[in-house]
């Protein structure tokens, strides 16, 4: 998704934003990794791509039965949730800043924008049911400013389902980090630096409290872990 604007040399080319990078691209095009987000600090945390490209797995039906009306899947990826949501004659959508991935949704049979949450989106306000899966939590590095924005796209008795950091002990249930990162195929190719964020289960509920949700269920499928919140009221608070 390179945005190069060509003309007079003078001008220079528009950086490569997250996520429009090669090493992305080529991963979905292919249907699997390697692939990874490479920290500042070195560390390489594993992008589940296969996951993502493949039909919805017992975790991803646990997610499915609680969708209601209609549903906003914030960073769609290849769209594997939405094709299966617009299978069951859901009104659903798919945002997400790659056209490689929104390219992959509407070729399996969902419906796909290229977009970020923090623009202006379609049905805005009108939504009953958001998602976040697959680390979106961490999309844009402030949870605060995501779920605040999240409760504005969404409508007034909406739900919101998170998927947060596996429960392996309290450390994770309580994680609450921001890094920089760039998304790497581990052979030496990788993409801009941007703004990241993971969180854990209780993290995630300690930030519900000033963005306007509330949390009302938690489980845990197929070695994953979700939490659905509801709408606290209709005044919610700026996400800015």
């Amino acid at each position: 998704m390179t945005h190069a604007r060509t003309g007079h040399a003078a001008v220079r080319a528009r950086p490569t934003a997250p996520w429009q990078a090669d090493p992305y691209t080529e991963a979905l095009r292919a249907g699997r990794g390697p692939l990874f987000l490479r920290r500042s600090d070195g560390r390489l945390l594993p992008l589940e791509v296969e996951r993502w490209c493949a039909a919805p797995d017992t975790a991803d039906l646990t997610v499915l039965e609680r969708c209601r009306g209609s549903v906003l899947d914030i960073g769609c990826g290849p769209g594997r949730i939405v094709t299966a949501l617009a299978a069951r004659r859901a009104t659903v959508l798919g945002i997400d800043v790659s056209p490689a991935a929104v390219a992959r949704t509407v070729h399996t049979g969902g419906r796909a924008v290229v977009g970020s949450v923090f623009e202006p989106l379609p049905r805005e306000g009108r939504w009953d049911t958001g998602l976040l899966l697959d680390g979106n939590i961490g999309i844009g590095g402030d949870p605060r400013a995501l779920l605040a924005r999240a409760a504005h796209v969404l409508g007034p008795s909406a739900s919101l389902i998170v998927e947060t950091a596996w429960p392996d002990g309290a450390e994770t249930e309580d994680l609450d980090e921001r890094f920089q990162a760039r998304v790497d195929n581990g052979a030496g190719a990788s993409g801009p630096v941007f703004t990241w964020a993971r969180l854990g289960a209780g993290a995630l509920v300690r930030h519900t409290r000033t963005t306007g949700w509330t949390p009302a269920e938690r489980w845990t499928a197929g070695g994953r872990s979700f939490v659905a919140l509801r709408r606290q009221s209709q005044d919610v608070p700026h996400s800015s």
